[in-house]
């Protein structure tokens, strides 16, 4: 059986492929299945329909947790128009205020920025936007 040595030769240290296992060392994988089936989704119908944006979302998305967008509503009320379409590729946040009707699909939200949205505006999953608007068009990334 072979086995691979890896040296290093600043600190005279040899680590051995199970060494690596055993102290933790290896890539970590998403484990939520919601997002793992969104990402292949995302990635599925970018190549059907030649849509970057969902590309673009999909790569986002296969980032760490930690580095997902959160957006208060006020960032959203600036840089929106009425009747925008918004994707945030993370969770949308309740600070500040929404007065534009925007139609706001996201991973998640908190309960206080639904129930805004849902006062002026809509708010929906990914998934949802995605089958209403296979091409992407007309859709602003807010991040």
């Amino acid at each position: 059986m072979v086995m691979l040595i890896f040296i290093y030769t600043s600190l005279n240290l040899f680590i051995t492929r199970n060494q690596i296992k055993e102290a933790g060392m290896r890539k970590r994988r998403k484990t939520n299945p919601r997002v793992i089936r969104l990402i292949d989704e995302l990635k599925r119908v970018a190549r059907e329909t030649d849509a970057a944006i969902w590309r673009d979302i999909a790569r986002r998305l296969e980032k760490p947790r930690r580095n997902y967008a959160e957006v208060n509503l006020s960032k959203i009320n600036r840089y929106s128009e009425a009747n925008d379409t918004i994707v945030v590729p993370g969770k949308v946040l309740s600070a500040g205020t929404l007065t534009k009707p925007v139609t706001i699909a996201a991973l998640g939200f908190s309960k206080k920025a639904y129930d805004k949205i849902g006062a002026v505006g809509k708010g929906i999953s990914i998934e949802d936007l995605m089958r209403a608007n296979p091409r992407g068009a007309g859709v602003k990334i807010i991040v």
